[in-house]
């Protein structure tokens, strides 16, 4: 029989996701045609073209067998006990980025700032066994990365991961997102319970789409990856092994048509020989974090065009620092190129760089093709 109070539209997610039937693939088929999950469940059946319907019947079945009440009622508990909140694929908070992408997770839990998951990101992984100069490496270019205004996103593992969170931290006003492998309310490792603490209470946020509860499962990892290239713009790889879960990131990355960036090393150690596989397949050979914020400024147009009418682009703002400034009045309302603009500031590369990146975040000019143009 029918229900006569439907659940809501983040309840029918979550059940979704406890039908077995409901593949990733065959939600994404079936949505398709639903537009919203309860259609999905609860939609005319017509909803569904003939060759569907047996598959539509199934599924309504197999949610109308049982009882979710009790199963809701724990997760919202479990939600509320660490201040979280699940977001649907189906709701304009959903990242845009992340939704483009195949196998994109229905449902993300997330812990702390939701504006976190819209701000251009950049993927930082790497080692859980760093070297001291790999430690270096990500917590000074997270660092600057993060003081350049992108999110840095990694995967709150050990190593070059919770390093990379901790040189976001480090930023003057920096955001840090840490992708778990783990339900939100199971911090692992352990050990960097406090660091998912900074995190959240610096205003960065935690998130995964494992429903509470979940443990760290070995198959989860390689899956949780393809949400941190998911959600970023490019994916740097600071060290790592010939096999290791940093290189399935940079790969899905790849797949996901983001840049890929890696730190090259002493052909002696073993945590550069991914670097250097990588960078013989095509990956962008970066040796100063500058490098890296000039590649994907341009990138940014796809963060834009991607946004969707419920979730705009920012609009210009007013108040900006004495080198906004002046690179507005240098730029002008022609466009120019980057190596005019290092002539005519005599500015470093990366001062250049940061104060780009920022009035472009902002919409005060544009970026065609490295020419650059104001627009305020």
């Amino acid at each position: 029989m029918p229900r006569l109070n439907p659940y809501s539209e983040i309840e029918f997610v979550m059940i979704a996701q406890r039908i077995k039937v409901l593949s990733l693939g065959v939600q994404a088929q079936m949505l398709g045609f639903s537009g919203t999950y309860t259609d999905l469940f609860t939609g005319p059946p017509e909803l569904f073209p003939e060759g569907m319907a047996d598959q539509a019947k199934l599924i309504r079945g197999s949610y109308h067998a049982q009882n979710w009440d009790d199963f809701l009622h724990k997760t919202q508990e479990a939600l509320d006990r660490v201040g979280a909140i699940a977001i649907p694929l189906t709701s304009s908070q959903y990242p845009a980025l992340l939704k483009q992408i195949s196998r994109a997770p229905p449902i993300l839990y997330v812990r702390g700032s939701i504006e976190q998951l819209h701000m251009p990101q950049i993927a930082i992984v790497g080692s859980r066994k760093m070297t001291r100069v790999g430690q270096q490496n990500a917590l000074g270019w997270s660092r600057f990365l993060a003081n350049s205004g992108f999110t840095v996103t990694s995967g709150l593992a050990r190593g070059v991961d919770g390093t990379a969170h901790q040189g976001a931290l480090q930023a003057s006003n920096g955001g840090t997102i840490a992708v778990m492998a783990t339900g939100i309310d199971k911090i692992y490792p352990q050990q960097h319970q406090f660091l998912a603490e900074q995190i959240v209470d610096s205003g960065g946020c935690l998130v995964t789409e494992f429903e509470p509860g979940t443990e760290p499962f070995p198959q989860h990892f390689p899956q949780r990856n393809r949400i941190i290239s998911g959600l970023s713009l490019g994916v740097l790889v600071i060290e790592a092994a010939v096999k290791s879960g940093s290189l399935i990131t940079a790969r899905t990355a790849l797949e996901q048509n983001r840049e890929v960036f890696a730190i090259p090393g002493s052909i002696h150690n073993p945590q550069s020989k991914g670097c250097h596989s990588l960078i013989k397949q095509g990956a962008t050979l970066v040796e100063e974090a500058a490098d890296i914020v000039v590649e994907l400024a341009s990138g940014l147009d796809r963060l834009k065009e991607s946004l969707t009418p419920e979730n705009p682009e920012s609009k210009p703002v007013s108040g900006f620092d004495a080198d906004q400034q002046e690179l507005l009045e240098l730029i002008g309302f022609d466009p120019v190129d980057l190596d005019s603009l290092s002539r005519l500031s005599q500015w470093p590369a990366a001062r250049l760089a940061q104060a780009l990146v920022s009035l472009e975040l902002c919409s005060a000019i544009d970026n065609d093709n490295g020419f650059y143009q104001r627009l305020i």
